[in-house]
């Protein structure tokens, strides 16, 4: 547990986890990246050169609600 708090209920204790991506080719983390969603040529999203970060996961255990932190850059 840790000493976040959850921003729906307001407990205090939430539980960490990560977010999966199970996708083609996937690292097995998602990862935020910087700015607005932009599509190449063959569907896929533009993250060329933008920074990326991995995403911290907290659950709160009584209500369920998720809080997700963009942390360490990757």
């Amino acid at each position: 547990m840790s000493d976040v708090r959850c921003t729906h209920c307001g407990l205090v204790g939430l539980e960490p986890g990560f977010v999966e991506d199970a996708g083609d080719g996937a690292r097995g983390y998602a990862r935020w990246i910087a700015g607005p969603l932009e599509r190449g040529l063959l569907g896929g999203a533009k993250r060329l050169g933008r920074p990326r970060r991995q995403i911290d996961a907290y659950r709160c255990p009584g209500c369920g609600h998720l809080e997700l932190f963009a942390t360490h850059a990757v």
